[in-house]
């Protein structure tokens, strides 16, 4: 055998020399790629999956793979998630801020140079349309920032001027007002076109001094006889009054609960109670509404509090019971730092008091109050769970009524909401017979599964939807303004028309409310008329139904169209738009046909029953339909539905002058309403005089006068004011007066017969100049 070898050359050793690789003995396995989770596909079917997108096996089997949804399960997975949103959301800023700069210069720029212009010149304010286009600057001098509060301050009472909102009625008025001086060319304050109020709230202007130390000191002590307020059969009265009005509407209340601390009270031999402020407040409502009763049905002087109580105004039932509410007001100063629930309910029963006596400022502070209070007391979360059942109901409808006690008087007096309705967990009260149980009030069951405190619980779900409306519409920041242009500026119209659609969309949800308002609710109408609608038809009472059933039928629909009527308003315009706008346009006519219904039904009310009467809200609801009419009248002079409106102008005076017999203020609201219907009548025929003298298109409305008419499309067109040419026909050219003829000498008369004390004597524009610039105005 031979061994073979290798031979090295000189100088190599054997370290140097390469030498061959080694096999390993076992072969080396494949390090598996980890899947921090499975698609659904290969979950389910238990296979190996891995970490592409879409995984092998389902782009084997052309499948849906979701492999890249899968949830973050570690955190640099995590991190890098949270890395790849906040790149999102930088571009989708920087997008927006783009997009925000180019709507802004092309849409916004020229008007919003052109309404400070006219803002400037006119020194009035107007909400822009530049918040419809962004949301407001953080910048305080912008002026999207200034526009967003705009208003109207004015002097409600004494001398001090107050700030309302553009939802206000008082915003609306001020709009109405400026425009009639333009269009008769006189200077008369916004205060001519509001109703005598309450001024004062002090007592009596003139009371002894021996009587004056005696009320102090009883105060003081905090002792009630029955010389200085009333005797317990009197307050017997009242309260059990309270029982059959006030408590059926505002269920704050436990009534067993109420009647056992009332009893407590006299417990002494002395023949004095002791002081409560829940008792004084319901005392003070309860005197405030008994009194408006009796005198609207001739029964004045029948009870009637002592000559020391209301020895000065004993006939203005809006302030009766101020005693009694003073004194509460007193007592409740000793509760602010430690409230209960009694202190929240007086502070309720107090700010309806000052709404039913039109003090809204007041009501406004009182509400605050009540506000704060209930968040105190932990009212907006769901009441304990070791809380009884009946404390559990009573806290549940205590939030809930302030709730729409403080929605009712923010969106009346266009003011910021004091509750947040998004920090709210309570849920809403019940109303089957098991809660009617605990309420502590023994009321017969309606049918249909509704009870008395049904009426409560539809109340609540009315004012979520109306709000919620509210809330969306007045964020956009509706540009119902006009500047100083013959017309409309260009776009404009199809902002208004867009923001009639927005607010489309949630009327549509309080009609769903409508449908299912249970029908022991409804106050069926005529006719075949429908309830809850602007038919027209007249109502149809029962006559064997509880007074409090009645009640709580008519309030919950006068309160519907009352908010519609708020919620439309602002698309009465006193411009003609450069486009036609049918669904704004349709809008302000819905405005005019609730407010007609509302006249309607209380004319039909207060003249046939006695349902409401001395109910003091009603009068102010009417006030509010009363100035919507006038306001559409004089902006739609030839709409098909104006003279309808004008027709429930002179209805509204009639109740009226129903509402004198019991509330003072009412006298004064018939003669303003007298007196902007004559100047409503000067502008109608004003312009049926140019069409009739020029040869221009005349714009007719539709032939029929049904309000159904008007929903199906035939409303075309914006404000049919037209500017016309007219003819010199005051003055001849040597500058003598010429004779008036016809027509014109009749509006003139007219004019002359308005009470000049509030209204002046009224002129009319020099009719030489462009009649553009006097019936086109800047709406405010």
């Amino acid at each position: 055998m031979f061994t073979t070898f290798i031979g090295m050359a000189p100088g190599v050793t054997d370290s140097s020399a390469p030498s061959p690789p080694e096999t390993p003995k076992f072969p080396r396995r494949q390090k598996r790629s980890q899947v921090a989770r499975a698609c659904d596909w290969c979950r389910v079917h238990r296979i190996k999956c891995d970490n592409h997108v879409p995984c092998s096996n389902c782009r084997k089997r052309d499948g849906q793979c979701n492999q890249g949804e899968v949830e973050v399960r570690t955190l640099p997975h995590a991190f890098r998630k949270i890395e790849h949103l906040e790149t999102r959301i930088k571009e989708l800023e920087r997008e927006l801020e783009n997009e925000r700069r180019n709507t802004k210069s092309s849409a916004g720029h020229g008007l919003l140079q052109n309404r400070q212009s006219s803002l400037a010149s006119s020194g009035s304010s107007s909400l822009g349309i530049t918040g419809v286009l962004s949301p407001p600057s953080d910048d305080e001098s912008s002026p999207e920032k200034k526009r967003s509060g705009d208003g109207v301050r004015i002097r409600t009472a004494r001398r001090q001027e107050t700030w309302y909102g553009p939802s206000s009625l008082f915003y609306f008025i001020r709009r109405v007002n400026t425009f009639l001086n333009d269009s008769f060319q006189q200077t008369h304050p916004i205060n001519r076109m509001l109703p005598d109020s309450n001024k004062l709230f002090d007592g009596p202007a003139q009371i002894s001094e021996n009587e004056q130390s005696h009320r102090h000191t009883h105060a003081a002590e905090g002792r009630v006889t029955e010389n200085d307020y009333l005797t317990p059969t009197q307050e017997e009265y009242f309260i059990s009054l309270f029982w059959q009005s006030f408590h059926t509407t505002l269920p704050v209340i436990d009534e067993v609960a109420f009647k056992e601390h009332y009893q407590s009270l006299w417990e002494t031999s002395s023949g004095e109670r002791k002081p409560s402020a829940l008792v004084d407040i319901v005392i003070a409502l309860c005197m405030q509404y008994g009194m408006a009763q009796q005198s609207g049905t001739g029964q004045a002087n029948s009870i009637a509090p002592s000559p020391k109580s209301d020895s000065n105004g004993a006939n203005n039932t809006s302030i009766a019971g101020r005693w009694h509410y003073q004194r509460c007001q007193r007592l409740l100063t000793n509760e602010l730092e430690s409230p209960t629930v009694f202190t929240l309910q007086c502070h309720i029963l107090s700010t309806v008091y000052l709404c039913a006596g039109s003090f809204p400022n007041m009501a406004d502070s009182t509400c605050t109050l009540a506000v704060r209070t209930a968040y105190m007391l932990g009212l907006h979360l769901d009441p304990p769970e070791e809380t009884s059942p009946r404390e559990r109901e009573l806290r549940k409808r205590l939030w809930w009524t302030l709730y729409i006690l403080e929605s009712k008087i923010s969106m009346k007096l266009g003011r910021p909401f004091l509750l947040d309705h998004s920090d709210t967990t309570c849920s809403l009260p019940r109303d089957d017979r098991e809660s009617v149980t605990l309420s502590g009030s023994a009321f017969t069951p309606l049918g249909q599964g509704a009870t008395w405190l049904t009426f409560h619980v539809e109340n609540i779900k009315l004012f979520l939807a109306v709000r919620a409306a509210y809330t969306a519409f007045y964020k956009k920041q509706l540009n119902t303004t006009n500047n100083s242009n013959k017309q409309a500026p260009r776009g404009e119209s199809e902002i208004i028309e867009s923001h009639a659609e927005y607010l489309g969309l949630y009327i549509d949800r309080i009609e769903e409310w409508v449908k299912a308002v249970p029908g022991p609710l409804k106050t069926k109408r005529q006719d075949d008329g429908t309830p809850f609608s602007t038919d027209f038809t007249p109502l149809e009472i029962e006559p064997f139904a509880s007074l409090w059933l009645q009640r709580q039928r008519l309030l919950l629909e006068l309160m519907y169209h009352n908010l519609c009527i708020n919620l439309f308003r602002p698309f009465i315009r006193f411009i003609s738009a450069t486009k036609p706008t049918p669904t704004a346009d349709k809008t302000a006519a819905d405005c005019a046909a609730h407010a007609i219904t509302l006249t309607r039904i209380m004319y039909q009310v207060l003249s046939s029953t006695t349902i409401l009467t001395g109910w003091h809200e009603s009068f102010q609801w009417q006030w509010n339909a009363t100035m919507s009419l006038i306001g559409f009248a004089i902006a739609y002079p030839q709409h098909a539905s104006a003279p309808e409106a004008r027709n429930a102008i002179d209805m509204s005076i009639a109740v009226f002058e129903i509402f004198e017999r019991s509330l003072p203020s009412a006298t004064s609201a018939a003669t303003i309403a007298r007196g902007l219907g004559a100047q409503a009548d000067l502008l109608a025929k004003k312009i049926h005089g140019q069409q009739d003298s020029t040869s221009k298109t005349v714009i007719s409305p539709p032939t029929t006068g049904s309000w159904e008419s008007l929903s199906e499309g035939n409303i075309m067109g914006s404000n049919p004011i037209t500017p016309q040419t007219a003819a010199s026909i005051w003055n001849s050219d040597d500058g003598t007066s010429v004779p008036l003829q016809g027509f014109w000498a009749d509006s003139i008369d007219m004019a002359l017969s308005v009470d000049t004390q509030d209204f002046g004597i009224l002129y009319w524009p020099n009719m030489n100049s462009d009649i553009s610039s006097q019936w086109t105005y800047p709406q405010i």
